[in-house]
């Protein structure tokens, strides 16, 4: 029996297919009105800031995609594509988890090119991964490696706790020679978590839309 391939083409479709009968979904904290402004300020410096490229022309603004400012937050778990039926599991699960703890502070403390270490793909509103932060996050993805799905796989690597404000146009970056020191800098900011939200996000040629699924207030 002769193997039949399918073209590139095929395959987007068929991928896409599957996507659409599917919610892309994560755990998120979302943000006080109070530091979305700030925050939105900080984009407004660059909006019009003006650059050079290889060929001599002027451009304003920087090479990235802004994270509109109501769509800021900052991710606990991302999971990925599941089923109707396994984001009800999900709701389920993180509005117990939540349950357990009391409110607890997030503090941030600068805005920095990320990853660390590494050739720039993000802006960074960088927080501090504290105990109380650090205990709810393991119990909560516990929680979600117990579900009867088996649909969530812990990530292996350290939770760096940060709020996306930009990602990064990698090559147009790299022809605009941008100095670092004028992205980074400091933003002194307190957040009092009495809640977080199971989140659906719709990919958009213009950028990721999100919704809450669910609500899930922590212990009062």
């Amino acid at each position: 029996m002769s193997k039949r391939y399918i073209s590139w083409f095929d395959f987007s479709i068929l991928r896409d297919m599957i996507a659409n009968m599917k919610r892309r979904v994560f755990i998120a904290i979302n943000l006080p009105e109070g530091l979305k402004k700030r925050l939105k300020q900080y984009r407004e410096k660059f909006e019009y800031l003006p650059r050079a490229t290889p060929t001599g022309e002027v451009l304003r603004g920087l090479p990235v995609r802004w994270t509109k400012a109501p769509s800021l937050h900052l991710t606990l778990v991302f999971i990925g594509y599941v089923s109707d039926e396994q984001m009800l599991e999900i709701c389920r699960v993180t509005k117990e988890a939540a349950a357990k703890f009391e409110p607890f502070f997030i503090n941030f403390r600068r805005i920095v090119l990320g990853p660390p270490g590494k050739a720039p793909r993000m802006i960074w509103l960088e927080g501090e991964a504290s105990q109380e932060l650090t205990e709810f996050k393991k119990e909560l993805e516990a929680a979600l490696i117990d579900c009867d799905s088996g649909f969530y796989r812990a990530e292996n690597r350290p939770f760096k706790p940060h709020i996306t404000l930009a990602r990064v146009k990698a090559g147009r970056w790299r022809e605009a020679n941008i100095n670092q020191a004028d992205i980074e800098q400091n933003l002194d900011a307190q957040v009092e978590v009495g809640g977080i939200d199971v989140m659906e996000s719709d990919l958009k040629s213009d950028g990721a839309e999100y919704a809450v699924l669910k609500a899930c207030p922590l212990k009062m």
